[in-house]
């Protein structure tokens, strides 16, 4: 068994790849590192070569680790077949077992369109290292664009990048990878994102006018006095409702997102909004559909209302969360009511609160 480091030129670059060869087979890993070549006429800077100092050690020490790896089975030279195989392709796999959960294929999707257009042309999961890794996220951060030509938002380039490690992770779970190069590199910070909601005033408001989508209104405000998701709402069952002596009526289901069973009391005013009760595995909310246009019919309903801010489904849940806390529940229950694992994640909430005080604190003013 032998790993060589070889070079390959090509215009200015030379690309340093390993040669794999054992038991008459052959195979190769391109590092994603290069050198700058010699030129025809002239020599290297003192800048030049202070970088080729630098990259050719490396590649080096990479050629000495996977001769390590190779010598102690880690690395699975019986696998190289594998690693041929198309990331691309197993990442459109993984998009398309998400089809049942919209938001989330969504985000699989749009991940996929922007890995596309960073890779040009296909690329297989020996191509991947921590060096391809660091260009794919200053991509996501400073060349790929939304369809109106802007760059991504911070959430949107951390969330897509996320999706990618997610593919990794699951790549080297199913012994496609041998490690996992993710595991080399930092994630993208999310930037601190701005929770719109609707106030008491606000929601009252809406609930008053009629939807030009019936099921839209009644689930969204489903949504705002339950704090449940879209894709939880639109999965949810008649068997999921029940009722008790001790807690009214609640819900018993488990989350789209986080899979996690929760039990949720829900209020009488949110049970009348489920309409006549079907059949144990009947939807309350069958027919509603999440899409661009359903979103359009929202935004309209919610200006006939006077109300300017930007309100897509998810904004309900984040109102019941701000409402609760207005309220006074404490933030442990409404972390609870939320589904959320982390407090933290709860604590945003509060923070909006916090700010809508100190506004409020503002207000009164005197003069003297």
């Amino acid at each position: 068994m032998k790993v060589t480091l070889r070079k390959r030129e090509k215009n200015d670059k030379v690309s340093l790849y390993l040669d794999y060869y054992h038991q008459g087979k052959r195979n190769y890993e391109y590092l994603q590192l290069y050198l700058i070549a010699e030129p025809e006429k002239g020599k290297l800077s003192k800048e030049q070569k202070e970088e080729n100092r630098k990259t050719l050690p490396l590649a080096e020490s990479i050629r000495s680790k996977r001769h390590l790896e190779l010598q102690n089975g880690i690395y699975g030279f019986q696998d190289q077949d594998k690693m041929k195989g198309s990331f691309i392709r197993y990442v459109e796999y993984l998009a398309e077992k998400r089809k049942d959960s919209e938001g989330n294929y969504g985000n699989w999707d749009s991940a996929l369109k922007h890995l596309k257009k960073f890779a040009k042309v296909d690329v297989v999961f020996s191509q991947i290292n921590k060096r391809w890794l660091e260009d794919l996220k200053e991509y996501l951060q400073k060349g790929s664009r939304t369809p109106a030509g802007k760059l991504l938002s911070q959430n949107s380039a951390s969330s897509y990048y996320n999706k990618i490690r997610a593919a990794l992770r699951e790549a080297y779970k199913e012994g496609i990878l041998q490690r996992n190069p993710a595991d080399e590199t930092e994630g993208i910070k999310p930037g601190e994102s701005e929770r719109e909601f609707l106030t008491y005033d606000e929601l009252q408001a809406i609930a008053k006018l009629e939807c030009e989508i019936p099921i839209l209104k009644r689930a969204f405000l489903f949504s705002a006095l339950t704090g449940l998701r879209w894709s939880d709402i639109n999965k949810l069952l008649w068997s999921e409702v029940q009722h008790s002596n001790e807690i009214g009526y609640y819900i018993r289901f488990h989350q789209q997102k986080t899979k996690g069973a929760e039990t949720l009391p829900i209020s009488e005013q949110a049970f009348s909004l489920l309409g006549k009760r079907g059949e144990n595995e009947e939807r309350p909310f069958a027919g509603l559909v999440y899409s661009a246009w359903h979103n359009i019919k929202l935004q309209q309903w919610v200006m006939k209302a006077g109300i300017s801010k930007t309100i897509t489904f998810h904004c309900a849940r984040h109102t019941y969360a701000t409402l609760q806390l207005t309220l006074g529940t404490d933030i442990y229950t409404v972390s609870k009511l939320l589904g959320h694992k982390d407090l933290k994640t709860t604590q945003v909430y509060a923070k909006i609160i916090d700010e809508k005080k100190t506004v409020a604190a503002s207000k009164i003013k005197l003069d003297f």
